[in-house]
């Protein structure tokens, strides 16, 4: 998050009815490894804290080097070092609208970046600096989809400029969604999926930054927290619930993004009721015969899932502006959907453009399988 004011709304995040929500990502070319700093696994010992403490010290002075702070005209946040090549990644709306990008490294170093990659719908960006190689300390990136909640994670960033901040904490929840940047047509936004909920204290400034899991691995980019907690200039204050995109989103986007500065992402076409949402009430209302899943508010006209058959909802019910009618989405591909954001990091990670997948839907008693051709984000 920058420390600029109109970062708020970024910042102080509300959760609505999802629009248009349909992502996942194109196939990608094969990625070139780099050589990464190596870092020795932690070993958790409730019975010695202080080695656990020592293990928390040697991850802080092994990984530290490859993050940076990242400095606009009009704000400031974090990033990491992703290879030797000088590519740097950080959120999208860390630069969004910077002229002029400076990167600073622990050791002092500092250099201009050039922005050559962002993806409004992840929130990441990529600047490229010229620096030298004992500067460039890339980091070893994780695999998110082994995460579990209850597992120690570290946030290193730079909230409210003071550089190379550790926090610590745990992970909180998994496959969370936040609205993207990237606005349809109506003038809604996009859904960005499979984010991680941490309460590793996060702050203005730590936007951009790594998230790390105990052995030393980024697992995740820090990009937004919920508060209802402010400064006296107006900035957000840490409120125990931060977000992160997932390090398997972002080995998908980055490459892409340094090879051609822009992600094409798949599109669906349809809104769905917030998980939240789908109350016992709610589902007695519209007849559900299940208590979990993606039921279909809308379909956007002419879009993928329209042509292949998947009905919205149209009935008006006893309660206001709640409509039957529309398919209740229970499986993807053979996998059980139990929520929007489940099928959204499904997509997101697993499918591309053009790319074909079965929906598991009930229509009241019946059970129909619906196969639809993915289409790009207009």
């Amino acid at each position: 998050m920058r420390t600029k004011k109109v970062m708020l709304a970024v910042a102080v995040l509300a959760l609505a009815m999802l629009a248009c929500q349909s992502a996942s990502f194109q196939p990608q070319p094969p990625v070139v490894q780099q050589p990464v700093m190596p870092v020795a696994p932690i070993q958790s010992n409730a019975a010695n804290p202080a080695s656990e403490q020592e293990g928390l010290v040697a991850l802080y002075e092994t990984v530290s080097p490859g993050t940076v702070a990242i400095i606009t005209e009009t704000g400031q946040g974090s990033g990491f070092v992703y290879d030797a090549q000088g590519n740097v990644v950080t959120n999208y709306h860390v630069i969004e609208g910077a002229n002029t990008v400076e990167v600073r490294f622990t050791s002092g170093y500092m250099a201009y970046g050039k922005v050559i990659g962002t993806d409004l719908d992840s929130d990441i960006a990529v600047v490229k600096v010229d620096a030298p190689a004992s500067e460039l300390r890339p980091l070893p990136l994780g695999d998110s989809t082994t995460l579990k909640v209850g597992q120690t994670v570290v946030a290193i960033g730079n909230p409210f400029g003071l550089n190379s901040t550790m926090t610590v904490g745990i992970i909180s929840a998994l496959g969370r969604t936040l609205d993207s940047a990237h606005e349809t047509s109506e003038g809604r936004f996009f859904t960005a999926g499979d984010i991680i909920q941490t309460d590793a204290a996060i702050n203005p400034g730590n936007s951009g930054g790594p998230l790390f899991n105990i052995n030393g691995e980024v697992i995740g980019i820090n990009r937004a927290i919920r508060t209802t907690s402010f400064t006296e200039t107006g900035e957000p204050v840490n409120s125990g619930i931060g977000f992160a995109i997932s390090i398997n989103m972002v080995k998908r986007v980055v490459p892409v993004l340094i090879e051609k500065g822009e992600y094409d992402y798949p599109y669906l076409g349809i809104s769905a009721l917030p998980s939240d949402n789908l109350t016992l009430p709610v589902v007695e209302a519209l007849g559900l015969k299940s208590y979990t899943g993606a039921y279909v508010t809308d379909v956007v006209d002419g879009g993928p899932a329209d042509q292949a058959g998947i009905i919205p909802a149209t009935k008006p019910t006893d309660i206001q502006n709640l409509l039957s009618g529309g398919d209740l989405i229970v499986g993807i591909d053979g996998r059980e959907v139990r929520t929007f954001d489940e099928m959204l990091a499904y997509l997101i990670t697993n499918k591309g453009p053009g790319d074909s997948i079965i929906l598991q839907v009930l229509r009241g008693e019946e059970r129909v399988d619906v196969t639809i051709v993915l289409g790009s984000r207009p």
